[in-house]
């Protein structure tokens, strides 16, 4: 079973950059496409960016486009989520996702998921 583990949130001033980090194990890393979504609580989880199976292609939410980036390391098994110049309104709860990589499956939508990280963007 597929099991994500999210690190690297905290609390930091806008502006600021933030790391985080997302352990994977239980499956063979590279079969899986990997995302990153975040949560404010009351609204819907909103879909940030995505990255295939060995790192050579990536999409961005409009939101974050040049301000976030998403890595992956298939030797670690392991994605992160590099975030540069913080906004109040990025604060919210980061989540890991992953899904077996097809061709077929374009969206959004993601099978599996990490338990999530805080992040708190003070002004």
């Amino acid at each position: 079973q597929v099991q994500l583990v999210e690190s690297g949130g905290g609390l930091v001033q806008a502006g600021h950059s933030l790391r985080l980090s997302c352990a994977f194990t239980g499956r063979t890393f590279t079969s899986y496409d990997m995302g990153w979504f975040r949560q404010v609580p009351g609204k819907e989880r909103q879909f940030l960016a995505d990255i295939n199976t060995n790192g050579a292609w990536a999409r961005y939410a409009d939101s974050v486009k040049g301000r976030f980036t998403i890595d992956r390391n298939n030797g670690k098994d392991a994605v992160s989520l590099q975030m540069n110049s913080l906004k109040p309104e990025d604060t919210a709860r980061y989540y890991c996702a992953a899904r077996v990589a097809d061709a077929r499956r374009t969206g959004f939508e993601y099978d599996y998921w990490g338990q999530g990280t805080q992040v708190t963007v003070s002004s």
